[in-house]
């Protein structure tokens, strides 16, 4: 069998677990036998870390595949993916490791399944260095069902650093196949919306001076658009710990979505914390892609299984993108290319990434 194995290098390029993510979800959709070495191989703890282990669990599950070296630690895995099937699956990460990021390896697999499926989700709700449960539910969900699926994601408890505790229950019934998708037209911003957190411990005050700072940002630069983003303090029956945050959204005539967010934490400044978001957020938009920099890359997988040429208007291509459209490539039959956007002012840093996808059949269907 280990001839016919795919082997991965979880080193190279982003070097992180977007690579096991991609490409562990490719290998269960396509029955794909893989090995994947040097896991995580640049990070500060090599190897898998809780959440990534959650993530090959779930996938495991989903197909009734083999996973061996699946350890906190291990640097090298070797999956042999079963048939996928739907129902209702658990991942617990035991830790603030992203919710969200379990719902990325997962959410490409149950859409070829054999009937509807229920994931339960638990970890870090609004986590570092992923993007948050609002983020996913705002941005993300409308986006990605442009592919022509539908999934409904009920955010039970949000959970924080450290401890997580968070769970999401996410609902998706599978498909035939996928539509390509057309995002190359931005248009012009028509509302900016958002939301302000805080939980636990933390007062009202604190999401309120987030979201005035916020808006006082982009007020500088976009002066006649009324901004609302509400200030929250989750039901202390609702969130698990003590947490802060903030995202914002600008909706374009188009139906574009772009965001910015970020998180508060011990000694940062709620005011430090509204414009690091408004920033993030007007950074996206000045570029005048139809994504921002955290959807890029989380479009490639589903460009690579559609059917058809999608095509999507961004800014400057992420190293998470690159990587995505790496492993894609290497495992399916899409063909993606990435150009220079000729059409405006040259100023502008942005690209098309264009994909010729493989149009993935599901077989149960």
């Amino acid at each position: 069998m280990d001839g016919d194995r795919v082997e991965i290098d979880g080193g190279i390029m982003e070097g992180g677990g977007q690579i096991l993510r991609v490409s562990t979800a490719l290998s269960c959709l396509l029955g794909l036998p893989l090995r994947v070495r040097r896991i995580r191989a640049g990070r500060s703890q090599p190897g898998l870390r809780p959440q990534h282990l959650s993530g090959l669990e779930i996938i495991r599950d989903l197909c009734n595949g083999k996973l061996n070296g699946g350890e906190i630690g291990s640097t090298e895995i070797t999956f042999t993916p079963g048939k996928i099937k739907g129902g209702t699956h658990i991942a617990d990460t035991k830790t603030a490791g992203s919710v969200c990021l379990l719902m990325q390896v997962a959410m490409p697999c149950v859409l070829f399944a054999a009937s509807p499926s229920e994931l339960h989700l638990k970890g870090g709700t609004n986590a570092e260095m992923a993007p948050q449960i609002d983020y996913t539910v705002m941005v993300f969900k409308p986006i990605v069902e442009k592919f022509n699926f539908t999934f409904n994601c009920d955010i039970k408890r949000r959970g924080y650093y450290p401890q997580g505790g968070g769970e999401v229950v996410v609902q998706v019934s599978p498909v035939k196949e996928l539509s390509p998708i057309n995002l190359t037209e931005r248009g012009t911003v028509t509302k900016i919306y958002g939301r302000a957190f805080v939980a636990g411990a933390l007062p009202i005050k604190l999401a309120k001076d987030m979201s005035a700072a916020a808006v006082r940002c982009i007020r500088r630069e976009i002066r006649d658009l009324y901004i609302n983003i509400q200030p929250v303090r989750e039901p202390d029956d609702q969130a698990v710990g003590t947490g802060s945050g903030i995202i914002i959204v600008a909706e374009t005539s188009t139906g574009c979505l772009l965001a910015g967010s970020s998180l508060g934490k011990r000694g940062k400044n709620a005011d430090k914390v509204g414009i690091e978001a408004a920033e993030m957020l007007l950074q996206n938009l000045k570029h005048g892609g139809t994504v921002d920099d955290s959807l890029q890359d989380q479009l490639i997988i589903f460009m690579a299984l559609a059917k058809g040429v999608s095509r999507v208007k961004s800014g400057p291509i992420t190293l998470h993108t690159q990587t995505a459209i790496h492993f894609a490539e290497q495992l399916t039959k899409a063909k993606f290319t990435v150009t220079k956007s000729e059409e405006e002012d040259s100023s502008n840093d942005t690209y098309i990434i264009e994909c010729q996808g493989m149009g993935l059949i599901n077989p149960n269907l």
